[in-house]
């Protein structure tokens, strides 16, 4: 039996502020009903109500949650939150990861100060890493989630570089997209990181059509120069421009488990079509029995 790895949705996808209503277990029905059986849990709060609306999902229609997120410090100061630095925080994620059968924690992104500081960025990595060893201990895996900025080069090195360097125990969940537009090769980025990657995002990387403005006016340049430079899409899978199936097969070939797909935004669209898209494409790259 050849290997293969899980494919499930990132529900910042479908997150409570991109829903008319949201109740997870009603959410994980609709989400099975168009053949997805995991998912990881982002932008949803984690209360009372909706770990057990996750956990029945696990129990009744056996949903496999991959990864939960949770960040060490706070994006900007004081923002609120749950934060692994807190220790009562700490407690109550650690309980929520084994409610929901979970062993892995997610960082979504760096803390603003971090990014663009070389000292800085040194400092979160470090933080990072201590947690990843405590978190160890506790029998959780903790991961990174890249953007773009995490390919800006500070003092000669990428942002991303800097934080493996400086966190050895911390692990990579790495996005196709966000390395395409940080301006890397996606396929290439992901064999770098191999052995280090038990997630991976699938995001396709879109140019759209650009919708030319009335050249007639006094605000023509202006206006031309605003739709250029928003022509660059988060897309279903498929109908961008990534070169997908060779990053499922990098990704598998260096450990990844779990092919999360995520799209940002959907233009208007149902998110769940936009899903429903995305798994028909992967089915016609052969990846129907990952599901």
């Amino acid at each position: 039996m050849s290997k293969k790895g899980l494919i499930g949705v990132q529900m910042s996808t479908i997150a409570p502020a991109k829903m008319p209503s949201f109740e997870p277990y009603e959410v994980m029905g609709k989400l099975v009903d168009i053949g997805y059986h995991c998912a990881e849990v982002s932008q949803v709060p984690m209360t009372k109500e909706n770990v057990a609306g996750f956990r029945r999902a696990v129990d009744e229609l056996g949903f496999n949650i991959s990864s939960l997120t949770a960040q060490v410090a706070p994006m900007f100061p004081g923002q609120p939150g749950e934060y692994l630095s807190n220790p009562d925080d700490y407690k109550k994620m650690l309980d929520d990861a084994r409610t929901l059968k979970c062993d892995m924690f997610r960082i979504g992104m760096m803390p603003m100060y971090a990014m663009g500081n070389f000292r800085k960025c040194v400092d979160f990595a470090k933080q990072a890493e201590e947690y990843a060893l405590q978190l160890k201990e506790d029998g959780i895996d903790l991961y990174y989630h890249n953007h773009h900025i995490e390919f800006m080069k500070v003092e000669g090195q990428y942002l991303l570089d800097i934080i493996r360097a400086n966190a050895p125990h911390l692990g990579f969940e790495l996005d196709t997209h966000w390395i395409q537009r940080g301006g890397e090769n996606p396929v290439e980025i992901i064999k770098k990181y191999a052995g280090s990657v038990r997630l991976l995002h699938l995001k396709d990387y879109r140019i759209a059509n650009l919708d030319m403005p009335d050249m007639s006016g006094p605000d023509a340049m202006k206006q031309f120069s605003q739709a250029f430079a928003n022509i660059v899409q988060f897309a279903e899978l498929g109908q961008g421009n990534l070169p997908l199936k060779e990053c499922i097969e990098a990704g598998l070939a260096g450990g990844a488990e779990y092919f999360l797909i995520e799209q940002d935004d959907s233009y208007g669209r149902d998110p769940f079509d936009c899903l429903r898209d995305s798994r028909d494409h992967l089915i016609a790259l052969g990846y129907g029995d990952w599901f």
